[in-house]
């Protein structure tokens, strides 16, 4: 029923009309009139005041709900941020690896044609102890007089190996530092993303806690203003989806592919750090939908944020990013992101016990839109 359901809302936002059998439309009821909506409005004033106790019961237990939320979110994503740190952490590690790697062998071959400078002068120079020494050689005073000793002795080709070598294993020694750097770089990255996923899990329990009992409360004030609610509204809901539908915010190719396959995702449950093909989280799911154009997103509100030029809320096109918080220089701040379908619609993974939806771009925490590229 979910998925019939989300098929339903897909083909309605694409092309306000599906075929269920034998053509019928979607939309089985015609599209009342205007005169029909002030008619029924008209019946409907003696209910206005159960209406107004109703939602304002409804509207603060939906506040808390989203406080709820929006917190969950925000762990969600500090965790998302961690893991594609750790990413970056791990590709310098075996970049440092790689160039320490590279610098043990130059010094090896280094080491080795020292070795057979000192073969080949064993047999008519008895300067082989001097050779030996300078190989084991910790340096001082003394080891420095010795050290010149040997390279007058040996002449200028024979010190070029030497010399050599000692900058080979040099480098090699500072490439060691580098990477010792980058694997501690590494484990305090992969620590903090253990961190963060246990302050995810924490905040997503708390809130599944709390939320069966706000939910409990709020199903039944839904009941009240559902009760209460004026045929008059029912009616001008049914009018404004069907010329909603009728036509839908232009965008670039890339922004209307991008938001036609989030469409086919309705339904889905959301998962908080998932990234499909069955679950996602918010930032999980704007990126799969611009993959499929080829743009490549992190998994992460944080960098999102920066994907592509900011977009004046009253230009907004199909396929750009919704992004909602609060802006500082903390993009942790941003906390949840959804995608632009039109008319004033997103479609959006919104939070744990949920599924990928569409629902109005307008709320407290809006922030800007991005234009992905």
């Amino acid at each position: 029923m979910r998925a019939f359901r989300a098929g339903l809302l897909v083909c309605v936002l694409l092309a306000g009309l599906c075929p269920l059998n034998a053509g019928a439309p979607v939309l089985a009821d015609p599209m009342p009139s205007a005169k029909d909506v002030k008619k029924a409005r008209e019946t409907a004033r003696a209910r206005s005041k159960e209406l107004g106790v109703a939602s304002a019961g409804l509207a603060v237990a939906q506040s808390r709900l989203d406080e709820l939320a929006a917190a969950v979110e925000r762990q969600v994503e500090a965790y998302n941020g961690e893991l594609v740190r750790l990413r970056q952490a791990e590709q310098s590690y075996a970049q440092a690896q790689a160039r320490q790697a590279a610098a043990d062998a130059e010094a090896e071959r280094a080491r080795q044609a020292v070795a057979l400078l000192a073969a080949q002068s064993y047999g008519g120079m008895t300067a082989m102890g001097p050779l030996v020494g300078m190989l084991i050689d910790e340096g001082g005073v003394d080891g420095f007089l010795h050290r010149a000793s040997v390279l007058g002795q040996l002449g200028a080709e024979r010190a070029q190996i030497l010399r050599r070598m000692r900058d080979a294993q040099e480098v090699a020694a500072i490439l060691r530092t580098q990477a010792q750097n980058a694997y501690d770089a590494r484990q305090a990255a992969s620590e903090r993303a253990r961190r963060a996923k246990l302050a995810a899990e924490a905040a997503v329990a708390r809130q599944r806690r709390e939320t069966r009992t706000l939910r409990v409360e709020r199903r039944q004030l839904q009941h009240r203003v559902n009760a209460a609610r004026s045929h008059a509204e029912l009616l001008a809901r049914r009018r404004a989806l069907a010329l909603s539908a009728a036509g839908l915010a232009a965008g670039s190719a890339g922004g209307n592919l991008a938001a036609n396959w989030a469409l086919t995702q309705l339904g889905k449950p959301y998962v908080w750090a998932a990234a499909g093909p069955d679950t996602y989280d918010c930032s999980g799911l704007v990126m799969r939908a611009w993959e499929q154009v080829g743009v490549r997103l992190d998994h992460w509100t944080g960098t999102q944020w920066t994907s592509g030029p900011h977009v004046p809320l009253d230009q907004l096109r199909r396929g750009d990013l919704l992004f909602f918080g609060r802006i500082t220089d903390d993009p942790g701040t941003i906390h949840h992101v959804g995608i632009y379908v039109g008319q004033g619609q997103m479609v959006h993974a919104p939070q744990t016990g949920d599924v990928v939806r569409v629902a109005p771009i307008w709320r407290g925490d809006l922030v800007g839109a991005t234009r992905p590229r």
